[in-house]
């Protein structure tokens, strides 16, 4: 009998048709001192890839500005965040707005109340930022979601506030020409989110969502995002694997997480989440290349050279 020194590809498939499907689109979120880190995002995102550019207090408006330019310069899509609660008012936003728009063409906005306590002028909440009109033309406008709630919010737990809040959203999505979508905070857990979107169809909020996935990091790093996001109940599967001391060494990969959500998908078209948004907590090169190992035709890089 002849022996064959020929071994097959025994590595395991990871990236299936659901998976496919469901990161197809993705958006990813990076901050001026990430974006530095990044010699050509070409190299890493797909093509059409929605950048959101984070804007935490203390970052001046004019590095925000010029990762937004250099970004769209590279042909992405970028999307700023404006958080009220860090707008002192109405001529400081109308000034962001020119600004973004003058050197960076930009015509998408994520507007969330932010992470302070106390706001720094007029603002408050996203719906205040909607309401001064300033949006009007845009063709994109998100809104934050909190799968898991948000006790800055709804001080009780529960998520009436956020709700009702949601619902005004809605209300305006169907009186406006913008495309409106929620983006949410990171989660680690498919059921909680599964029931949280079906409980917003059911309550009358039919906007798109798009979930928060925390991209490949060590395992301390995830915990300390989500303890200080106030990231709840899906808590628990980083704890558990904390306690795993076969895992606690290795890094931490969304695999499971987006696996049970793209398959519920694929079994439930009408589901309302649209597509994946990333917070790449273990680094924008490391992100990217776990979409691009895991996603198909979706992780494909804009740059990448035709196989020949």
């Amino acid at each position: 009998m002849a022996l064959s020194f020929f071994r097959k590809e025994t590595k395991p498939v990871t990236n299936t048709d659901a998976n496919e499907a469901f990161l197809k689109g993705y958006s990813i979120e990076v901050m001026p001192r990430t974006a530095e880190k990044v010699e050509d995002f070409r190299a890493l995102l797909p093509k059409g890839t929605r950048v959101y550019i984070a804007h935490i207090e203390g970052t001046p408006i004019e590095d925000m500005v010029a990762t937004a330019k250099r970004i769209a310069g590279e042909g992405f899509d970028v999307m700023p965040h404006f958080p009220a609660r860090i707008i002192h008012d109405k001529a400081t936003l109308a000034d962001w707005i020119a600004r973004y728009q003058a050197e960076a063409g930009v015509k998408q906005a994520l507007l969330l109340g932010g992470g302070v306590n106390t706001p720094a002028g007029d603002f408050d909440s996203s719906m205040q930022l909607i309401e001064s009109g300033l949006f009007d033309g845009f063709d994109r406008l998100h809104v934050a979601g909190h799968p898991e709630g948000n006790k800055d919010i709804d001080k009780d737990g529960g998520d009436a506030i956020v709700m009702q809040a949601l619902k005004w959203k809605q209300a305006f999505a169907e009186r406006s020409d913008a495309k409106m979508a929620i983006a949410t905070q990171f989660c680690f857990e498919a059921e909680p989110v599964i029931a949280w979107a079906n409980r917003l169809a059911a309550a009358g909020v039919h906007l798109p969502i798009h979930i928060g996935v925390a991209g490949p990091a060590k395992l301390q790093t995830l915990i300390k995002f989500a303890i200080s996001c106030g990231v709840g109940a899906s808590l628990r599967v980083l704890q558990k694997r904390a306690m795993d001391v076969t895992k606690l060494l290795l890094p931490y990969e969304p695999t499971e997480f987006v696996s049970g959500l793209a398959a519920h998908k694929a079994a439930n078209p009408a589901f309302g989440i649209e597509q994946v948004h990333f917070f790449p907590l273990g680094g924008i090169k490391t992100n990217a290349a776990w979409v691009t190992e895991n996603g198909g035709a979706a992780g494909v890089p804009a740059n990448a050279k035709e196989k020949v």
